[in-house]
């Protein structure tokens, strides 16, 4: 198995942990990072089906697949969310107006004898 990518630095003054970095990063997001999730989301949906993994460490295995993929996506919103300095969001929302009620049929008249139908023929 091969891992192919560009592994070079873009910028020349960038230190050696940067370049690290990112190809760790390029590992567990590419091929091989993909193909170990889908092992072990498969390896740990059979030992639940055997009964012998719980149910909710099953949920948190696909959770942390789901982080480890989303991870960018996280990382870019939540700086910038850091970055944003607006004021309140204000916001405007149409309302459209509310139908006119339903009316119901007044229900049937209740049989006020307890034991009508029961057993006696009418």
């Amino acid at each position: 198995m091969t891992f192919a990518g560009n592994y070079s630095a873009t910028n020349v003054n960038a230190g050696a942990l940067a370049v690290a970095s990112n190809w760790v990063a390029g590992l567990l997001t590419g091929t091989a990072g993909t193909t170990f999730a889908i092992l072990a989301v498969a390896g740990i949906g059979l030992a639940m089906l055997q009964g012998r993994v719980a149910v909710c460490d099953g949920f948190r295995v696909v959770a942390g697949c789901f982080i480890l993929f989303g991870a960018p996506a996280i990382a870019r919103e939540l700086l910038g969310l850091a970055s944003w300095n607006a004021g309140p969001a204000v916001f405007e929302v149409e309302v459209a107006p509310s139908p006119p009620p339903i009316s119901l049929p007044s229900p049937p008249q209740r049989n006020r004898d307890p034991y009508a139908g029961a057993s006696v023929p009418q």
